[in-house]
């Protein structure tokens, strides 16, 4: 006898005839929070796209961290972050945060090297990140479509479409991850995408930025590096203040504690308030010490001029400001210092004003406060509460952050949730969820 065969089904339950589809999702932008979420859609089974008008992804990563790329930052207080909604952040945190964030790159092989809680690359090249993000990317069977000018984009029928010169993209997901208008290559269109979608796009300035002092500023100082304390005032309400290394320049202000206190220069300048920075040297000593420095200089400076008892102290080009600022000559002796001209003096030391009269804009910003509004964002998915399907991450959100690796660490978080949620479950071809 033949081999029996099984009879022929003459139905089928619906679920075994559909064929399993991977959901196709577009990235606009192959920045960091770009490739992360392109990776964690793709890990999670999604078809992905990354459209970047660039020449290459990742080629803001590159200029991170003086080419080092600071990854992140082992302190991750909250009020590292900048944002219209302050818990934002730290609820995205909680869904993919620090830790989850150095998993991530250990996998892909890029060990951190601490230095002093500012975690870099082992190899401390960002070009060595970008590298490994693109190829993780590509071997994730994601398409990288560069050179890519946007024309328009839609949701219609459930699904987005994204023109383009040559081609229209379809996805059932969009992620907009275009970053800001800051640096010299950042245009700022996803701020216009979003609009396009029905959000609200929060005020965009520059910050992480150098300050300009105005036509007053003594150019002369150009080139000083010192320590000081950087306090930022608005009509006179304290805004910020922060220390470090402060590097005068012909036009007025740079160096960390500068960009660090910027953004509120920027907000308090669009809102038309008279900005000061003031500037207190010897951050190391307390008031009283240094007055106690400047009776010292009396008593044994003698007949030696004052500027050159002062040498000790600070850079040579600084000291004929501080004594002009202050109503002296700088020839006059030490011991002919009065009462009232050494307070005089004490006071350009510790409270040097600078008037802020604006920034060095956009091209020299290294991040944007402002973006789309995070109240129309679920802050676990950073999925838009107004149109299903369309996810946010990086810059382009109301969210921004510290010189440290807090920019970096947002683009990683709110990239990596993006991804993961946009893909969501493989969906079986033919249903399409509302």
């Amino acid at each position: 006898m033949g081999e029996r065969k099984e009879p022929q089904r003459l139905w089928e339950p619906e679920a075994e005839k559909r064929k399993t589809k991977r959901r196709r999702i577009l990235v606009i932008g192959g920045g960091a929070s770009g490739l992360v979420a392109a990776i964690a859609a793709a890990r999670n089974g999604a078809k992905v796209t990354v459209l970047e008008k660039n020449t290459q992804v990742g080629k803001k990563l590159l200029a991170t961290g003086n080419g080092k790329c600071n990854l992140t930052n082992r302190d991750q207080r909250l009020s590292h972050y900048h944002c219209g909604e302050p818990d934002f952040p730290g609820k995205a945190f909680e869904a993919f945060g620090y830790e989850e964030t150095l998993a991530f790159f250990k996998e892909l092989g890029i060990y951190p090297k601490d230095r002093n809680g500012y975690l870099y690359p082992y190899s401390q090249q960002a070009q060595a990140v970008a590298d490994i993000l693109r190829m993780e990317a590509e071997g994730q069977r994601v398409k990288l479509a560069c050179n890519t000018e946007i024309l328009g984009m839609e949701k219609r029928q459930g699904r987005f479409f994204v023109e383009t010169p040559g081609w229209t993209y379809e996805g059932e997901a969009l992620i907009l991850a275009c970053g800001s208008r800051a640096s010299s290559f950042g245009s700022g269109d996803g701020y216009a995408y979003a609009g396009s979608f029905g959000h609200r796009i929060c005020p965009v300035l520059p910050a992480l930025v150098q300050l300009r002092g105005g036509k007053d500023w003594p150019r002369r100082l150009s080139g000083i590096r010192l320590d000081a304390v950087v306090s930022l005032y608005g009509d006179g309400r304290l805004l910020g203040r922060n220390t470090g290394e402060v590097q005068l320049t012909d036009y007025g202000l740079s160096g960390i504690p500068v960009f660090q206190v910027s953004g509120y220069a920027s907000c308090a300048l669009e809102n038309g308030q008279r900005v000061e920075a003031q500037l207190a040297f010897l951050p190391e000593f307390s008031d009283s010490e240094k007055r106690d420095m400047l009776q010292s200089l009396v008593k044994h400076g003698g007949g030696k001029p004052l500027a050159a008892c002062l040498a000790g102290l600070f850079p040579r080009k600084l000291i004929p400001v501080l004594l002009e600022r202050a109503g002296m000559e700088k020839g006059l002796p030490a011991r002919d210092m009065t009462k009232w001209q050494m307070e005089g003096l004490f006071k350009e030391i510790s409270h040097f004003c600078v008037p802020v009269t604006g920034t060095s804009g956009f091209a020299q910003a290294q991040v944007c406060k402002g973006g789309v509004d995070v109240s129309q964002v679920e802050p676990g998915t950073m999925e838009s509460r107004l149109v299903r399907r369309l996810y946010f991450a990086g810059e382009l959100l109301d969210v921004d952050g510290d010189c440290g690796g807090y920019n970096l660490q947002w683009a990683w978080t709110s990239g990596y949730l993006a991804g993961q949620a946009a893909a969501g479950e493989v969906k079986p071809e033919g249903v399409e969820t509302p």
